[in-house]
């Protein structure tokens, strides 16, 4: 039987890259299927992280959209978003149970909680916790007490205290949907996003009008490419509590750049729940947005896609040794070098070939990688034009900063600036190819019905897999960074999440991964850099094995390094990275808008 995990192994120098058969590759990068829902739509797409032919329930989102007749509630508690709910009871519906229930005195339990809540909703998330400790002191069999210490928790960064607070919610009341949803949030934190998914599918499909389910949702499908469905349940999150920042602040996101700065401008007019790192890029953005906007400016690619083949450009570290691979790249009257970095979002570039490519400012804004120094200093500005082979992008943003940040290159290059392409970065023939990506079927009529109901959805899809396209590996995107189910040590290990990152020289763990499957040891002869200078707390993991797509490789003394800031800023727990070491031995294929790549070694 092992015959059949193991079809055929390589090593090329100290590192072996071993492929595994077709039918283990389920295993390697794709949890259990799972019913979804979205809001006003009677064709649910296949789970996140099923096959492509999984079947969907569809009846859950005919009894989830939202002019659809709706189940009874699930079991519910006060969730504290209006004062004339009762510790244990629903809201009152309509307007003249609203007014007889704006008459009656508040129970105090509801205020303590509308309190709390208020607390929580103005970024004041350590005094909300004491707010909820002191209802608990006093009437310790509330639960809802323990779900708004979850989200408390989870905003001080904090997911351990975090998953304590949400199970002791569920310990309580097994059937209290809030809880439910404070878990699937904490699951989401984890890293773990089927069983987030888990969680708010199952609320929203019982019938529980719960505004953070959806919100829950809506992340997932961002995460998985059905931006369709993600946008279908923030709209209804929006609808169900516009009052929620955290819901507000990404419902913003999904409006026309004109809406968007308009709402944005009231929202930064408020109190929020945002730090003020988070507060002050929101209001870069909006300078950013609003420039763009006077000028009539988009970022776009000249012409229509078309397919395009350049070589991929050694860059060195030293003379001796190479650091990854890059792209010529004509700004202006300027050419560069520049690191191709699916890490990276965009381009990334030093002042110096800015003002000679006559890059325009816009904002200053202030650069943070890898590493424990502080931000590098730096602004956002325009590059009229940017050229690679016979693409060309015109009036897009370009971050700029005051230091030199790659060795033997000006600068790095996101991936995915050619999301518009199926993006070959075939490593072993030092070709980087773009080609156009599959025709999606069209609109249905139920599509065309729901973005004229719908305006910020009409332009929208779903993660479409073409026939041609069936052997790809589905992936988790959060904007630019590619996050791909990884096991460790043993192929039926629940999955991690790896970063897919050209731009970092070897494959890494973090050391709370690596402690569960092997020895870890701080290594202080190793020196770990990025962007943001060395990192200070290095390890070395005795004994790993990754398992990814349809391959896996053993590695001893693997790099660790913690990867708590990054997935703090990701928004779900990064465990590591696979990186250019291992990545340069294979041809590798992305396709940015529907969340999917291909792996696929070539023997040289």
């Amino acid at each position: 039987m092992r015959r059949n995990l193991v079809v055929w192994a390589i090593c090329v120098a100290t590192l072996g890259l071993c492929a595994r058969s077709a039918g283990a590759q389920q295993a390697a990068g794709t949890p259990g299927s799972q019913s979804v829902v979205a809001p006003g739509n009677s064709a649910t797409p296949a789970a996140t992280n099923s096959n492509p032919t999984s079947n969907t329930d569809t009846k859950a989102s005919a009894t989830a959209g939202p002019d659809a007749k709706r189940s009874p509630a699930a079991s519910s508690a006060p969730s504290a978003n209006a004062s004339t709910r009762s510790p244990n009871g629903n809201a009152a519906d309509g307007s003249a149970k609203k007014a007889v229930a704006a008459a009656e005195p508040v129970p105090p339990i509801v205020a303590a909680l509308n309190h709390a809540l208020d607390l929580y909703r103005t970024g004041r998330f350590g005094d909300a916790i004491d707010a909820y400790r002191e209802i608990l002191k006093t009437q310790p069999e509330i639960p809802m007490a323990y779900v708004g210490m979850a989200r408390a928790y989870l905003k001080q960064k904090n997911p351990v205290d975090a998953y304590t607070a949400a199970s002791k919610a569920l310990e309580m009341s097994p059937h209290l949907a809030q809880a439910h949803v404070a878990m699937g949030e904490v699951y989401f934190r984890q890293g773990k996003i089927a069983e987030a998914e888990t969680e708010f599918t199952t609320t929203a499909k019982n019938g529980a009008n719960d505004a953070r389910a959806y919100l829950g949702l809506a992340r997932v499908y961002f995460a998985s490419s059905y931006f369709r469905h993600g946008v279908l349940c923030l709209n209804k999150a929006h609808e169900l509590d516009p009052d929620d920042p955290d819901i507000r602040r990404e419902w913003i996101f999904t409006l026309s750049r004109k809406e968007r700065i308009e709402e944005l401008k009231k929202y930064l007019s408020g109190e929020g729940d945002d730090d003020e790192k988070d507060r002050d890029d929101l209001s870069k953005g909006l300078t950013s947005m609003q420039d763009d906007e006077q000028e009539g400016r988009r970022c776009h690619l000249v012409g229509a896609p078309k397919s395009t083949s350049v070589a991929l450009e050694n860059m060195l570290e030293d003379p001796l040794h190479l650091r990854g691979v890059g792209l010529k790249v004509r700004m202006g009257d300027a050419s560069a070098t520049l690191l191709l970095d699916t890490g990276a979002p965009g381009l990334l570039i030093d002042r110096r070939l800015a003002e000679k490519a006559g890059v325009t400012r816009v904002v200053e804004k202030n650069v943070e990688g890898i590493g424990d120094k502080k931000p590098v200093a730096g602004y956002i500005g325009v590059a009229n034009s940017i050229k690679i082979g016979d693409v060309e992008f015109a009036g897009c943003h370009v971050h700029v900063v005051d230091q030199r940040t790659v060795p033997g290159g000006d600068g790095l290059i996101g991936a995915n600036m050619f999301d518009d392409f199926l993006v070959d970065i075939d490593f072993p023939d030092h070709k980087f190819n773009l080609t156009p990506l599959p025709a999606r079927p069209a609109l249905t009529a139920t599509d065309e019905a729901q973005g004229k109901k719908y305006p910020n959805v009409a332009k929208l899809r779903d993660r479409y897999i073409a026939p041609e396209m069936k052997d790809y590996q589905p992936i988790f995107r959060f904007g630019h960074q590619l996050l791909i189910a990884t096991r460790v040590n043993d192929i039926k290990a629940e999955p991690r999440l790896f970063m897919i990152d050209t731009g970092a020289f070897g494959n890494t763990i973090s050391p709370e991964a690596a402690r569960e499957v092997t020895k870890v040891r701080g290594d202080s002869d190793m020196e770990i850099r990025g962007l943001n200078g060395k990192v200070k707390n290095a390890y070395s993991a005795d004994h790993v094995t990754l398992y990814f797509s349809h391959y896996y490789q053993k590695l001893t003394d693997l790099v660790s390094f913690p990867t708590t800031t990054i997935s703090e800023d990701t928004g779900t727990e990064v465990s590591g990275f696979l990186g250019f070491a291992m990545l340069r031995l294979v041809d590798m294929k992305i396709d940015y808008r529907d969340g999917l790549v291909q792996f696929n070694y070539k023997d040289h």
